[in-house]
């Protein structure tokens, strides 16, 4: 993981808001939230494992499954992600299994994050700062 600084961080928005503006940009929210915080984020690549921006934001006023919540977004971060080589994509396991196995999980959730995509995750901070500020 790899912080990078913003002048978005402490800024408050309507959830409904940031949504409007940053899916048209690419940005999805990301699985990992919760009623009190979540994140928005930006797939960079994924050819060997998945290297995001994540844009994480905590509610500030309401909860995230209300109309109208705020949230004040967090200091931005590139986050990589490698999942397990071994995965079974013709689906030949057993019901039973798959009750247990629906759903791949990563091998490393804190992967190296490529040198080579640093510059160009600085500069998606940069772009969203102007699409928000």
């Amino acid at each position: 993981m790899i912080e990078v600084s913003s002048k978005l961080e402490g800024k408050t928005f309507s959830l409904w808001d940031l949504e409007q503006k940053l899916k048209p940009l690419g940005y999805v929210i990301g699985g990992n939230w919760d009623y009190d915080h979540g994140s928005f984020d930006y797939l960079i690549d994924n050819k060997e494992g998945y290297q995001f921006l994540r844009l994480p934001f905590q509610a500030v006023d309401g909860t995230l499954d209300r109309d109208g919540a705020k949230v004040e977004l967090l200091r931005p971060y590139l986050l990589a992600h490698q999942y397990e080589g071994n995965l079974d994509y013709e689906g030949n396991i057993s019901n039973f299994s798959a009750s247990f196995n629906q759903f791949a999980t990563p091998e490393d959730s804190d992967a190296d994050f490529p040198e080579k995509y640093i510059s160009y995750g600085k500069s998606l901070v940069q772009d969203v700062e102007k699409a928000l500020l």
